[in-house]
């Protein structure tokens, strides 16, 4: 069960329900990956709507992991989504928007309808 309180979204994996929450560790991990230097620009990358599917991986991984599961990005990138592409970007996107869609912030982008 994930408790929304806590930041924490759901990634639907062959019928199974996986919590995620990006956690500060989670964060840093994603900073590291994505090549910046602070919580804003992080989150100025992800507002930009130009997510690659690699990015998407590492995105759903690193929310895993914040969640608790020892999971490798190659792993994430073999899982079956519910929902298929489009499951999986918004899974991505709820949980970017659990992280930095507090306020009247700029939003992630939306995945395709």
């Amino acid at each position: 069960m994930v408790n929304r309180h806590r930041g924490e979204t759901a990634l639907m994996v062959s019928g199974e329900t996986l919590p995620m929450r990006l956690t500060l560790g989670a964060l840093a991990e994603l900073e590291h990956a994505f090549a910046v230097d602070s919580l804003p620009a992080l989150g100025e990358r992800f507002v930009e709507g130009r997510l690659s599917a690699r990015d998407i991986i590492r995105i759903i991984a690193a929310g895993l992991r914040g969640a608790g599961r020892a999971i490798r990005d190659e792993d994430v990138a073999e899982l079956s989504f519910d929902g298929g592409l489009n499951g999986v970007i918004k899974a991505a996107v709820a949980l970017l928007e659990a992280t930095f869609g507090e306020g009247d912030e700029p939003r992630p982008p939306q995945p395709p309808a």
